[in-house]
């Protein structure tokens, strides 16, 4: 059992024998989602695929190998993008230059926090409130998973006349992701995600739902489809206000590799070291042609599951994604894995990100019994779960980014009603929680 719960911790160097598969088992894991946004965009994956990898090993540069993380394709910006796109006197390249500027922001906003530190978060945004917003990373993702894997249509309702082929592979998928991590021993236990990928896709032949159609007319070795940016402050106003989605995002990404790994990520590499890499890598995406970049809850899954923290396993899946983007057969074999397999893996990986927030609130040792506690977790999980939304120009605010602005505006007022003494919590308890209360306000203030 000690093998099969061997840690492999962030600096830890991996055996090429089994850092490949490490490696692969994560470009497997982030593959689909990070080229559906530069299809929906109208662009070459090459290029996604491309810049994808890059960001990665810059985020690894920037952070000195202190946090594990996989940049792919933001979806945060593909309705923004799309209503540039349809502006006849803009286009996708008018786009590209709000993202170089959405990326710059990011990095400005990283610079702030060297200054001010991250001591605001603890206040703005407690556990009570945090919890929730890192298991609606994952639980917010669930109806995708199904989607990928044909059991919800378009409209997120159940799929009519639904093939037991797809459900036997989707659900063979699963089962061995999820038992494989129990019952393998050794190395076995490390990639078993890859396992059951291979598995399903094995499955999915017999049953026929594998087409190789795309390789037959892909090239073998092809360069990614370069563009540069153009400048519009129309386009520059509609893509803006998604950096508030990303940033969210980032912050919220962050916390949970930090309960996964064991580690605070938000003080050492630092906040303000992964942010100022995610938004260099978005800039730098922007520049090239590619569409934004941001942390991966799909790697977080993975690394959940298979407790390999590596950079260095996260820099192989980087280096195989540069590789894909000049590999044509490559990349168009990783696209014929079919949707039930890559569905059953993606409900354990969200699955798993949805329970590290429960596990963030069980290790805080949130008092429930505090009405200020139960009020903040309640709301951020009904704003995140109830499916409204905030429009915010051509940008819409929902699920986990709305909960997580919403669990800061209510955080903020607690803050400061703890401060003034406003609280019948502030009253009643004892000395020692006045002074950790007197505490906290004064390191915020400072």
């Amino acid at each position: 059992m000690a093998k099969q719960r061997q840690i492999i911790q962030i600096d830890e160097r991996v055996p090429l024998g089994k850092g490949i598969p490490l490696s692969i088992q994560h470009t497997f894991a982030m593959f689909s989602a990070s080229v559906l946004v530069p299809y929906i965009l109208g662009i070459s994956p090459s290029i996604a695929l491309l810049m994808n990898g890059i960001g990665t090993l810059i985020f690894i540069f920037v952070t000195k190998g202190g946090a594990p993380a996989y940049l792919g394709s933001s979806f945060a910006f593909i309705s923004p993008a799309l209503l540039v796109i349809a502006q006849p006197e803009l286009g996708y390249r008018y786009a590209l230059g709000g993202f170089v500027v959405t990326g710059l922001l990011m990095c400005a906003i990283a610079i702030l926090i060297k200054f001010v530190g991250t001591n605001w978060i603890d206040a703005i945004l407690p556990p009570a409130a945090m919890g929730p917003v890192v298991a609606l990373i994952g639980l917010e993702l669930a109806g995708s998973a199904a989607q990928t894997a044909g059991i919800l249509d378009e409209n997120m309702q159940m799929a009519q006349n639904l093939d037991p082929k797809v459900l036997i592979v989707f659900l063979v998928t699963l089962l061995l992701a999820v038992f494989g991590g129990v019952l393998y021993r050794g190395f076995a236990s490390a990639i078993a995600i890859l396992i059951a990928i291979i598995a399903g896709y094995v499955l999915a032949l017999v049953f026929g739902l594998v087409d190789f159609s795309a390789i037959g007319s892909t090239k073998w070795f092809e360069l990614p489809a370069f563009q540069t940016p153009k400048w519009s402050g129309q386009a520059i106003a509609i893509i803006i206000p998604a950096t508030l989605v990303v940033v969210s995002e980032h912050i919220g990404h962050q916390v949970v590799t930090s309960e996964i790994v064991g580690k605070d990520l938000l003080k050492d590499p630092g906040l303000h070291r992964s942010m100022f890499a995610d938004g260099f890598s978005t800039a730098l995406s922007g520049f090239c042609g590619s569409c934004p970049t941001t942390t991966y809850g799909e790697n977080i899954g993975v690394m959940a599951i298979t407790k390999v923290y590596s950079v260095w396993v996260i820099g192989g899946a980087a280096i195989f994604s540069i590789c894909l983007s000049f590999i044509g057969k490559a990349s168009a074999l990783i696209q014929t894995i079919p949707g039930p397999v890559m569905g059953g893996v993606s409900f354990l990986l969200y699955g798993m990100i949805g329970a590290s927030g429960i596990r963030l609130m069980v290790d805080a040792k949130i008092d429930y019994s505090k009405a200020r506690n139960l009020a903040l977790t309640s709301v951020v999980f009904v704003v995140g779960l109830s499916g409204i939304a905030l429009n915010l120009g051509d940008v819409q605010l929902k699920g986990m980014s709305l909960a997580a602005v919403v669990g800061m505006l209510l955080g903020l007022v607690m803050y400061l009603l703890d401060k003034f003494k406003l609280t019948n919590e502030y009253e009643d308890s004892d000395e020692e929680e006045k002074e950790e209360l007197k505490s906290g306000a004064k390191t915020f203030t400072n």
